[in-house]
């Protein structure tokens, strides 16, 4: 995705986004739910994520049962370079993530995890993310706890030894602040449901969540 402002033509973005093959037979990677979580906690917790084009993942997470609130934004670089067109030169070291709030009553950190590896992205993809390349589409966890950083290192090595993917696991465990993208950005998916992107790369995604997890669906 590559809209420095909010008035792109749609023309232009038709064209960006045919111009690899599209999601359209996207189906959630079958794989086992990890072994350990982080300990049952009291309250909202949060979970930020990173792993391609962010208007994809939001509107995968936003689906999720007892996810009561996901924010777009940009992880791993810093306050005054975490605009949009100062990450698109991919140069400030952050990457398109979502900022994740979520009712661990009702859905596991762990969980979250294995939406965001079985259908949100691919997972092994290196700095890439369909027709979307570079840094800021990499695959990458920031864990806000050292408890979700553990539950992510062990997910990332269960799933190696189980041979998930057909490719090793590209996905890093970083360290960053969260900063929220701008507003033109924040719903986009349920704000442009006939947007050339939305149809040909996320509603692909959340088709495919919704049969894979149809239980954690809302």
């Amino acid at each position: 995705m590559r809209a420095a402002a909010p008035l792109v033509a749609a023309a232009g973005l038709a064209a960006l986004a045919f111009a690899a093959t599209p999601g359209s037979a996207e189906r959630a990677v079958p794989i086992p739910a990890s072994r350990i979580d982080v300990a049952r906690a009291t309250g909202p917790q949060v979970a930020v994520l990173a792993g391609g084009c962010f208007w994809g993942m939001e509107a995968v997470f936003d689906h999720v049962r007892g996810v009561r609130s996901v924010t777009a934004g940009y992880a791993g670089g810093t306050r005054d370079t975490a605009t949009y067109d100062q990450v698109s030169t991919e140069r400030t070291r952050h990457a398109e993530a979502i900022r994740i709030v979520y009712d661990p009553a009702q859905v596991s950190y762990a969980t979250l995890l294995r939406v965001y590896f079985s259908v949100a992205h691919d997972p092994t993809q290196v700095n890439r993310q369909g027709p979307d390349s570079g840094p800021s589409y990499r695959s990458a966890i920031f864990p806000q706890s050292p408890d979700q950083a553990s539950v992510a290192r062990a997910y990332i090595a269960q799933l190696t030894a189980a041979r998930s993917f057909g490719r090793p696991i590209a996905t890093r465990i970083e360290q960053g602040a969260f900063f929220p993208a701008e507003a033109y950005h924040q719903d986009f998916f349920r704000r442009n449901p006939t947007h050339p992107y939305i149809v040909a790369w996320d509603k692909p995604k959340l088709a495919a969540f919704r049969t894979g997890f149809p239980r954690l669906a809302s």
